[in-house]
């Protein structure tokens, strides 16, 4: 197998993480990508219309994206249990949709202030996304003391979530606010060598 990815983003990282996780990924050759949203990568598009990563190639040459999918297939080839059964898969995945949610907020902010012409930037739209993120914040806080012993697809997603927000935005510092989330944050990934070897180097 191939993976389109790259190490700064989140949406991969998800992957890498599942990867490790269920011992596939040695079997899958990362290839090291860039997926702008206005240069677009003809490489990704060839096997992903929407030339976005991470894209995974099977040996078969069939190509599956997202992210949500990727991990599910990968989940489901190693014989994983990230994504469980029964009201706690729903619990799961339900986590993992609002995680992704603050990580699609994330990743608009950070085009709107540095790709965007500083000309047509929109403080308001800005605001909008990241209110996206608070309110998810304050979600995750609130049951905060349920994620302790967890190790799934949702959690997986809010710690790249939480480590994208506090990498590429310097200037939102949630950590003060919430701070049972930050220290979840910080022994998630020390309690899991799969997230902190996946973890984007500050000089990326």
């Amino acid at each position: 197998m191939q993976l389109f990815t790259s190490p700064i983003s989140p949406f991969a990282r998800k992957c890498l993480i599942t990867a490790r996780h269920v011992k596939l990924l040695d079997s899958i050759e990362l290839i090291k990508s860039t997926a702008h949203p206005v240069e677009r990568n003809a490489s990704i598009i060839a096997k992903n219309p929407l030339g976005q990563i991470p894209t995974l190639i099977l040996d078969s040459g069939e190509a599956i994206y997202d992210s949500r999918v990727i991990c599910e297939y990968l989940n489901e080839k190693g014989n994983g249990s990230l994504f469980g059964q029964g009201q706690e898969r729903w619990q799961y995945l339900t986590d993992q949709s609002l995680a992704d949610g603050m990580t699609d907020a994330a990743i608009l902010v950070r085009y709107e202030q540095g790709i965007r012409p500083e000309t047509y930037q929109w403080e308001e739209w800005v605001n909008g996304q990241l209110d996206k993120i608070t309110q998810g914040l304050v979600e995750f806080e609130y049951r905060a003391d349920t994620l302790e012993k967890r190790f799934d697809i949702g959690t997986i997603s809010l710690i790249c979530a939480l480590d994208y927000i506090s990498f590429r935005l310097a200037d939102f510092p949630w950590q003060e606010q919430f701070p049972k989330l930050a220290n979840w944050q910080k022994n998630f990934s020390m309690l899991h060598k799969d997230v902190e070897a996946t973890k984007p180097a500050l000089s990326a």
